[in-house]
């Protein structure tokens, strides 16, 4: 549902939700574009949302999904955010640092690691993401 948003908007499909407690307590797509923020990715937003909603930094107990493998900024985010489970689609051959390039969700030195489940309705999030870059190629 974000990522779609996403893609209407223009921007990279992008979508991710932080579950905590058994609710959704945050929504967000990549606004990079909207914003002409490089740090308005999807994850970066949902956690900050989620942040003010349970009025802490500490994200201890929550899970993200995440429509693609979070990058180096982001996975670095959830680790400093405490998030418990991270749960994403696609693989990131490019910038996926939670297992592709790097792993900063389980570097050792961290004081915080993540469980973490890649390639969950992997081929639905990779197709949002071929149409996406299909018709950014035609345009």
């Amino acid at each position: 549902m974000e990522a779609e948003k996403a893609f209407e908007k223009g921007e990279v499909p992008i979508g991710a939700v932080v579950v905590y407690g058994g609710k959704i307590i945050a929504r967000a797509h990549n606004l990079r574009e909207e914003r002409n923020d490089p740090t308005a990715h999807a994850e970066i937003l949902a956690i900050q949302e989620a942040a003010q909603n349970i009025k802490s930094w500490r994200l201890k107990g929550a899970a993200m999904y995440v429509t693609l493998e979070p990058c180096p900024m982001c996975a670095g985010a959830l680790v400093q955010a405490r998030i418990d489970t991270l749960v994403f689609g696609a693989w990131d051959g490019k910038a996926g640092a939670a297992g592709t390039l790097l792993d900063i969700t389980n570097f050792p030195g961290f004081n915080h690691q993540l469980k973490v489940f890649g390639g969950v309705m992997e081929q639905e999030c990779q197709e949002i993401m071929r149409r996406f870059f299909s018709r950014l190629r035609r345009n």
